[in-house]
């Protein structure tokens, strides 16, 4: 494993460690090293996470169990149908810290990707609580293509993007905001991990909107562009 200094206590400088090697483990690496956190990539290939952290400018690279012990926070950036199974085999390390789960669950189909999550309430994010259940789970990271976390402080159309969230304790809500907010993004909380499975459905819904060639941001316009609209309320 590579060096790696700690981070200063207080200073809002998070240790955050990255369990995978992909496209959004080096994407959102990146993005934490560029706000001035402290990285370190984890993966079950030691050549594999010394080429991620080198592209994200991460702190050290080492082994899964060397990653989800490096800091407060810890990125399950691995394929979702593995993440659940990670968790437990890793819980005694991540008790007490904050797991940010940014996987989507789907599967083509012929009518397009679809969720491989069971429905209602459950959720690779639950499930990953459930495997590690003395950790704080957050559902976040999941909604945007991974290029979007290559921008420095992305902003669109006059206003910095906002991140929805779900979060399984008042800790790993407000650690996750805080690192949002460091990202120059705004933190959007959309409730406890019950509801993390609409985040999941929702990622899937974009994907399938944007391999059809269509845009997702057309979908979505403020009712307040409206003439004479009034807000109804929730």
């Amino acid at each position: 494993m590579t060096s790696h200094n700690a981070g200063e206590k207080g200073s809002g400088i998070m240790r955050i460690g990255i369990l995978g090697t992909g496209s959004m483990a080096t994407a959102l690496g990146g993005a934490w090293v560029r706000a001035g956190h402290q990285v370190l990539v984890g993966g079950r290939n030691a050549a594999a996470a010394a080429r991620a952290a080198a592209r994200t400018g991460a702190a050290g690279h080492g082994g899964l169990a060397e990653a989800a012990a490096y800091g407060e926070a810890v990125l399950m950036a691995v394929p979702a149908d593995s993440a659940p199974r990670l968790a437990r085999e890793l819980a005694p390390v991540l008790a007490g810290r904050t797991v940010l789960d940014c996987t989507v669950p789907m599967a083509a189909g012929p009518d397009g990707p679809s969720p491989t999550t069971a429905g209602g309430t459950d959720s690779v994010a639950a499930r990953i609580s459930a495997a590690a259940p003395d950790a704080g789970v957050a559902k976040v990271f999941g909604i945007c293509h991974e290029s979007i976390w290559t921008l420095p402080r992305p902003a669109f159309e006059g206003a910095p993007l906002a991140v929805p969230f779900c979060a399984g304790t008042p800790a790993a809500a407000a650690l996750t905001g805080e690192l949002i907010v460091s990202m120059g993004c705004s933190p959007l909380p959309c409730g406890g991990l019950s509801r993390a499975a609409l985040l999941e459905s929702a990622a899937v819904l974009a994907v399938g909107v944007w391999w059809s060639g269509g845009e997702v941001r057309h979908v979505f316009p403020s009712p307040a562009l409206a003439p004479g609209a009034v807000d109804d309320g929730p």
